[in-house]
């Protein structure tokens, strides 16, 4: 192949660097609407819009980087695994994903629960109106005055992940005089397909207590003998960023069998399931995710055979889909500083946030899609590294992506499905301020979470 008709353009060397497989998109310009949010569009103009507004319009009025959140696309989603579920269902939202009050007030609108993993999640939520009811409680490590809030708010669930915490909750129950639903997270020793930072079924991690070697079943038997505790249910998480549902059905087995036990021992069915959330979702045009009505179908299958089986009756399942509702409804709105082209390699795109709005790409070498969107362009494409402006080498934003040979400084890119994980795990490394979060919805934009100021910095230096 000659330089002059290589794929990534003439900036590049006539091999790709290692690692990098890919071809570029026949289109630079085209936005696959498996990785944008429902109303993300190109107007007349070429310029990229989402629920009517041009991105250009967002920048100047809220700045970059800036999250922009599709509030048509998240109710949408969450509507559809409400309807997908029915009404002998439970849709648990995983706040820990991305948690605002304008987002439980959604939530709580279009009919879903929220799961919570620590006091400030639970003061979000409860702050929002979300009924203390509609509450699940989780967190391998929460805190007395943790637990003690959300038996005093009458949470609907807390999860129990350790056999000192079987103890404590059912303690602090006892001297507020409650009697608090839990449910046991149990470990199934199922390998999810996943990066091991986020595979959370097999033993040798925080999480849940090991179903082998019959943990999960004397952690049973301590809870139902304590006073302070209404054991409903088993609990159990088999990762993140998942699509194939093999995992599930072999959890699932594992669980109605534990259920199984629990009923010839004790002589009790427990009546809930929770098979967690971790379904995955499009970050690039590569991922084929499930739609909501699938995974209801499949899941509730796998529970009725199993528990047909085991001669049980069917529990109430639970699930807890968060990135899958709120991942695809944002993208993240960045201004272009510089483009260092390196010959026979690649050209650095730096933009004006980085690894403190999304570290996801250093943390889980997560991958992600990039376009130019204040503009069209014809230019022949380039292979380009998005990164950010922190003192890190390994402050990437997208590896590996086709960029037009023409992107300048000033040139408006967005980074799609970055409504999950972006904003919740945003840091202040180097002091960099974090981006606001711009819900969009029908012509209007507004901010949800506002953009941090020097101000709000320096008020937590008490020197």
């Amino acid at each position: 192949m000659s330089r002059s008709a290589h794929p990534a353009g003439p900036r590049h060397a006539d091999v790709l660097p290692e690692g990098h497989y890919s071809a570029p998109p026949a289109d630079l310009n085209a936005l696959d609407p498996k990785v944008w949010a429902q109303t993300v569009a190109r107007d007349d103009d070429g310029v990229v819009t989402v629920g009517g507004i041009p991105v250009t319009r967002l920048a100047e009025e809220f700045g970059t980087p800036a999250y922009v959140l599709d509030e048509a696309d998240f109710r949408a989603r969450a509507r559809a695994w409400r309807t997908a579920f029915g009404t002998d269902a439970d849709v648990f939202y995983a706040g820990k994903a991305f948690l605002s009050r304008a987002v439980v007030r959604w939530l709580h609108e279009e009919g879903l629960n929220v799961d919570v993993c620590s006091g400030g999640e639970l003061a979000t939520a409860l702050s929002a109106g979300m009924p203390a009811d509609r509450i699940a409680f989780h967190g391998n490590n929460k805190s007395v005055d943790e637990i003690t809030r959300a038996v005093e708010a009458g949470v609907g669930h807390i999860v129990l992940d350790s056999f000192q915490e079987i103890v404590r909750v059912a303690h602090i129950a006892q001297g507020l005089g409650k009697r608090q639903k839990v449910l046991i997270r149990i470990t199934v020793g199922v390998e999810a397909h996943t990066h091991e930072f986020i595979a959370t079924a097999h033993e040798d991690q925080k999480f849940g207590i090991p179903l082998a070697g019959g943990q999960a079943a004397e952690a049973v038997r301590r809870a139902l003998q304590l006073d302070g505790l209404e054991l409903v249910g088993i609990h159990s998480h088999i990762g993140s960023q998942i699509f194939d549902m093999s995992g599930f059905e072999v959890a699932a087995h594992r669980v109605v069998g534990l259920l199984k036990d629990i009923r010839d021992e004790h002589g009790v069915e427990l009546p809930e399931i929770d098979l967690g959330g971790g379904l995955g979702i499009a970050y690039t045009s590569d991922d084929d995710p499930r739609e909501p009505h699938e995974i209801a179908k499949a899941l509730t299958e796998i529970v009725t055979r199993e528990c047909e089986a085991a001669k049980l009756s069917t529990p109430r399942i639970s699930v807890e889909p968060g990135r899958a509702i709120v991942g695809p409804t944002a993208f993240t709105l960045y201004e272009v500083g510089t483009t260092k082209p390196l010959d026979g390699l690649r050209t650095y795109v730096s933009v004006d946030g980085g690894m403190s709005d999304n570290i996801r790409t250093a943390l889980y070498d997560a991958e992600y899609s990039v376009a130019l969107v204040s503009r069209t362009s014809d230019a022949e494409p380039m292979l380009a590294r998005v990164v950010g402006k922190h003192c890190e080498s390994g402050d990437i934003v997208v590896k590996d992506a086709f960029l037009p040979s023409d992107l300048a400084p000033g040139d408006l890119v967005a980074v799609p499905a970055t409504g999950a994980y972006c904003r919740s795990m945003a840091s202040n490394y180097n002091h960099v301020l974090r981006p606001p979060v711009v819900a969009v919805e029908g012509g209007e934009a507004r901010v949800i979470v506002r953009r941090e100021t020097e101000e709000d910095l320096l008020r937590l230096d008490v020197g």
